[in-house]
């Protein structure tokens, strides 16, 4: 997943701390700890992306103030949040106290024992301050093992003055009045195709490894709409959407809010957004979905135990409603906070209410282990299917491979 960058300023500060007053929770809902400020000590390392390190050193300068005998240091992630699941394990013992991650990768770094579940008093408060969508994505056979702080779903990015509302309804008058761009080898954004043709991952829970219906009908409809594309003259494959969006080659892009600032920048008063359309499948109509993914931050399960409880609390701290709101103002990242999310600045914003909408209706990312081979096989069955490499003839056989390959205990 990418993020775009644009450093927390004074402006989006105030913003913050405005909006913080419109939803301060009562005292009984206040963030608590076991330790108080004066007690809790230790010194504990932070990744996030490269892009929010501003905004987090920030917030970390607020929390030591709380917590004064905390030493918190700031840096990226070696290889970005999307690689939690190959970075913290290739660099423990040495890995971040505190890191950044997708709820996907959840599920495998709890099988491999890197994180351990969430406390009682800290999963009650997830579950009464945020949307559900957001606790049930941080839970791994039963148990929580993040804490959650934004939600991502796709949405539609189009310029206005070339497409109406009407016009982006539907995939088919969407691409006959104008040009999308695809990017196949993201399949955060083009393997929904597949769900929305009707095809199981993980069973109806997302943690059965034997649920995934891939071999069927419903996955063979899906490849014949990849192929459809490549004969669609409304559909450009590229991964230089924004380049294109800017030269006037695209009239619509399908984005998440890390796209926002953006898009914006290129279309200015252009600029519209809404869900994704309905496309059409074995010739019906119906709606696009788009996964919904969950922001965490994680507790390094081998970071030492007198540092646990600092460590624990700083994710607490980070992924509250001030954290939160920072990283909508620093990036448009779209709260998961059910009292943020009725405040009039994301009310008002056309690309929040916009990503809530689609999430709602969206699927949320399996936690499975096996969601990193899905990652790495599902580009070159799409892009086979869309270049004619993979042959109608052959679509049974290859999705049985691949059903296979993310079937593997």
């Amino acid at each position: 997943m990418r993020f775009w960058q644009k450093v927390i300023g004074g402006a989006a500060t105030l913003v913050v701390l405005i909006l913080l007053v419109a939803c301060r929770p009562s005292s009984r809902q206040q963030p608590t700890a076991s330790l108080n400020g004066k007690n809790l000590a230790g010194a504990v390392t932070l990744w996030v992306d490269a892009v929010q390190v501003p905004a987090y050193q920030q917030l970390v300068a607020t929390f030591t103030k709380k917590y004064p005998h905390v030493v918190v240091t700031v840096t990226p992630s070696p290889n970005g949040t999307v690689n939690a699941k190959t970075d913290v394990p290739k660099t423990t013992p040495n890995a971040a106290d505190v890191f950044e991650v997708p709820n996907d990768q959840l599920g495998q770094l709890a099988e491999a024992g890197y994180i351990n579940p969430l406390s009682p008093a800290a999963a009650k408060k997830i579950k009464a301050t945020n949307i559900e969508a957001a606790y049930d994505a941080m839970k791994w056979q039963g148990k929580l093992y993040g804490y959650p702080w934004a939600q991502q779903a796709n949405v539609l990015y189009y310029n206005k003055a070339r497409l109406s509302a009407d016009d982006v309804k539907s995939w088919d008058t969407l691409t006959a009045k104008g040009v999308i761009g695809l990017d196949f080898t993201v399949p955060y954004d083009t393997f929904p195709i597949f769900v929305t043709a009707g095809v199981q991952l993980f069973g109806e829970d997302g943690e059965t490894l034997a649920g995934a219906t891939m071999a069927s009908q419903a996955g063979q409809n899906a490849l014949a709409w990849f192929a459809q594309q490549q004969h669609n003259r409304g559909v450009i494959e590229t991964s230089t959407e924004m380049s294109l969006l800017k030269t006037g080659q695209l009239g619509a892009i399908i984005g998440g809010p890390w796209d926002a600032q953006a898009v914006r920048k290129i279309l200015g008063d252009d600029l519209a957004v809404t869900t994704l359309p309905t496309i059409t499948l074995a010739g019906k109509s119906v709606p696009m979905k788009a996964f919904l993914g969950v922001m965490a931050f994680a507790v390094n399960a081998h970071t030492a135990p007198a540092k646990q409880q600092a460590a624990q609390t700083l994710a607490a701290y980070l992924t509250d409603r001030i954290g939160q709101l920072a990283l909508y103002q620093a990036q448009g990242q779209i709260p998961i906070d059910k009292q943020v999310l009725q405040t009039s600045a994301l009310t008002t914003d056309s690309i929040a209410v916009a990503v809530v909408a689609r999430a709602r209706r969206s699927v949320l990312m399996p936690k499975m282990p096996q969601m990193a081979q899905l990652w790495d096989n599902a580009p070159a069955l799409m892009i086979g299917a869309y270049t004619g490499t993979i042959k109608p003839a052959d679509y049974s056989a290859k999705l049985a491979a691949f059903q296979e390959v993310i079937s593997q205990p």
